[in-house]
């Protein structure tokens, strides 16, 4: 279900962002030294902690929330649509897009690659409107370094246990591939510190309202 060629959608919302929009870090926070733009939320955290639920109660419950869409090379799972979830493309696709510049960041998890297309966020932004991401830890801290001032929310699990038992009751992934997540999710978990503030996922919906909320109330940056 990967396709060689991106769908039309994936290719205008991916068109190249000029140069000077691309390369310089942009300011983010009100009260800031520089230009003074809309908040951007990015949310990561372990494998298997409901990142994907989280988001699809999001976007129920709060369809006016802009999020922006991925590409990967993850197979779809049976209820996800391409475009709406993810754009499904392949690895050849996804490289064209890492060495022409039309990614934000990107990722390899698992054995399969993630990105977020840079355009539609920066355009986002500049208009003076806030964003969301939810992305994997190696692309978080990319993100950081060219958006420095955005907000950075950590979704954790309740517990390890609880996380190895949503990981193990997916049934959509073969053993060894659960035991690298889990493998990785420790190691994830241990970056906690790294972000701004931390939203326990024991509820879904819960979860994405103290979201919702944090987007429309930005916690103030904490400076290092």
């Amino acid at each position: 279900m990967r396709s060689s060629a991106a769908p039309s959608n994936v290719s205008s919302a991916l068109a190249p962002t000029p140069p000077e929009a691309t390369l310089r870090p942009v300011s983010l926070v009100p009260g800031a030294d520089g230009p003074v733009e809309a908040r951007l939320t990015v949310l990561s955290g372990p494998s298997g902690v409901g990142k994907d639920a989280v988001l699809a109660a999001v976007r129920r419950r709060h369809p006016d929330v802009w999020v922006s869409t991925s590409v990967t090379t993850r197979a779809p799972r049976p209820t996800e649509t391409d475009g709406v979830e993810y754009h499904f493309v392949d690895r050849d696709r996804i490289a064209h897009l890492i060495e022409s510049g039309e990614l934000l960041e990107h990722a390899e998890y698992a054995g399969n690659l993630y990105g977020t297309p840079r355009e539609p966020v920066l355009r986002r932004l500049a208009a003076g409107r806030p964003a969301f991401l939810v992305i994997e830890l190696q692309g978080m801290r990319q993100v950081r370094k060219l958006l420095p001032d955005a907000q950075f929310v950590f979704l954790a699990p309740p517990s390890f246990e609880e996380l190895e038992r949503r990981l193990l009751g997916r049934g959509t992934e073969p053993e060894e591939i659960i035991r690298q997540r889990l493998d990785q999710a420790r190691i994830e978990l241990a970056s906690e510190a790294e972000f701004d503030v931390t939203v326990v996922n024991d509820s879904v919906e819960r979860a994405a309202d103290e979201l919702v909320t944090l987007i429309e109330h930005p916690v103030p940056r904490r400076r290092k």
